[in-house]
């Protein structure tokens, strides 16, 4: 049995509750960096905008033992 079926067979996106899904046209949460313009370029020490601020946000590892780079991870693990 080949399941290769046209897109019309299968369901339209939908949430779990069963409403239409809206496709944004940056969905996510950072600016869009398609354009230079919108992009940050450093030059040697000439910089185009400011430093974005360091992320605190994350969660503490375990075992790290006498680390000395930081003891937190990122990144979606919640």
């Amino acid at each position: 049995m080949i399941n290769n079926k046209s897109a019309a067979a299968y369901a339209k996106p939908h949430t779990m509750s069963g409403k239409a899904v809206t496709v944004a046209a940056n969905p996510g949460v950072l600016p869009d960096l398609s354009m230079l313009k919108n992009t940050r370029v450093v030059d040697g020490n000439i910089s185009s905008s400011a430093q974005p601020g360091t992320k605190t946000s994350g969660i503490k590892m375990r075992g790290t033992g006498a680390a000395t780079k930081g003891l937190m991870s990122r990144g979606p693990m919640a």
